[in-house]
């Protein structure tokens, strides 16, 4: 079977984390992805670390399966290459800085004028138009201005989330949109100038605390890992870690007392029978609890829960999540190549039973310059020149 999106070539002028995430999944879906980069660097996640064998953890991340064209988009001959690309292009993406897209040439109503049927997206911090349109747009700035960080952490402190939730949240829009304007377009011809901004995906995903808010009047409370609404919800000491266990029902209450702790004469008491009088008893309800949790090892608990149903998850730390017994059983890491190893990457989330998805190379800055060039019809000559003048950047041929 053919990839869902074999045939279809997307260009994405990208940098950072929220362009690139959807442009990398719109890769792994088949599509040939033309990724525009600087030629002073590339792209500015390329010199976040070195961690990943000498390239950057969030390159090797979000970079597999595309084509680095290094272009100086500063130049009128850059600007006509990359041009020249989009006209042959299904997609295009851009996260520059605002209004920059359109100073380049490369705003949506003058590239769909001449291309009526491309797909634009214009992935942004704001949002155009509004007082924070210009606004610097860092994934932690969006997450504290989206309401995100005031629900996250514990009672005394405040945190960002340990992943870039505002660029994820963008990202994961823009590819669904994106989706959805070709599948539109296979029916009707029609292109599609789209805009995401990093803002308003966060705040969709506030939408529990959200509505908590505007039909309480009341800021939702930090609760670390528990809830404000359930008990017990938390983090539990074993006497070797520590295990989260979660009761979202009475009946969870009966199975958690009785099939893990043998304390049926807790089942019933006034202070814990139902959900409603555990909260109001939370302490007490978390301290009964945290008393019976800490006799067993975090394995041995574990198992019981799971035998008796009751919804239970050992807190692992990064390494241990990246050997989970569920991932090896499932057989989802894979090897790809970067520019200096061969290293790990995890297929994508979503599985098709007809075929694989295609885990393909983290390019190297400007190594498929020379071969995209040529396949839009410059000479080698034409190559060459532009190399030589520092309009774009390819390595030696060897």
């Amino acid at each position: 079977m053919s990839l869902p999106l074999s045939g279809y070539t997307v260009v994405s002028v990208e940098q950072a984390v929220a362009a690139p995430l959807p442009t990398r999944q719109l890769a792994d879906l088949g599509a040939r992805v033309i990724k525009v980069e600087r030629t002073d660097g590339g792209d500015l996640a390329r010199g976040y670390d070195h961690f990943v064998e000498g390239t950057a953890a969030h390159f090797v991340w979000l970079n597999r399966g595309k084509e680095s064209l290094a272009v100086d988009l500063k130049s009128d001959r850059g600007r006509a290459i990359v041009r020249r690309l989009i006209d042959d292009a299904d997609v295009f993406v851009q996260n520059l800085a605002p209004g920059a897209a359109d100073r380049l040439g490369l705003g949506a109503a003058r590239l769909r004028d001449a291309h009526p049927g491309l797909i634009v997206v214009n992935l942004s911090g704001y949002g155009s138009g509004g007082p924070y349109e210009r606004r610097k747009a860092y994934d932690m700035l969006v997450q504290a201005e989206a309401g995100l960080i005031s629900i996250t952490g514990t009672a005394d402190h405040a945190v960002k989330t340990g992943i870039p939730t505002s660029d994820i949240a963008s990202g994961m829009y823009c590819a669904q949109a994106v989706l959805a304007a070709l599948l539109r377009r296979e029916r009707t011809g029609e292109g599609a100038d789209i805009e995401v901004s990093m803002f308003e995906s966060t705040f969709e995903w506030m939408g529990y605390p959200m509505y908590s808010q505007l039909y309480t009047g009341q800021q939702p409370p930090r609760m670390g890992v528990g809830h404000v609404s359930i008990a017990p919800y938390d983090s539990y000491p074993t006497s070797d870690g520590e295990i989260l266990i979660g009761i979202q029902s009475d009946n969870g209450w009966r199975a958690l007392m009785t099939e893990v702790f043998s304390r049926p004469d807790l089942v019933d008491d006034p202070r814990f029978a139902t959900n409603v009088d555990r909260v109001a008893h939370r302490a007490e309800c978390d301290e009964v609890v945290a008393g019976l949790t800490a006799a067993f090892t975090a394995d041995d608990l574990s198992a019981r829960l799971a035998r008796a149903g009751v919804p239970a998850a050992e807190i692992r730390d990064v390494g241990a999540a990246a050997g989970h017994p569920q991932l090896t059983a499932r057989d989802r890491w894979r090897r790809i190549r970067t520019e200096n190893a061969e290293v790990d990457a995890l297929l994508p989330p979503a599985t098709f039973a007809d075929h694989e998805a295609p885990m393909r190379d983290v390019p190297a800055l400007g190594q498929h310059t020379r071969s995209i060039l040529s396949a839009a019809g410059l000479s080698d000559d034409e190559v060459a020149a532009a190399c030589a003048e520092g309009v774009v950047h390819a390595p030696p041929t060897r």
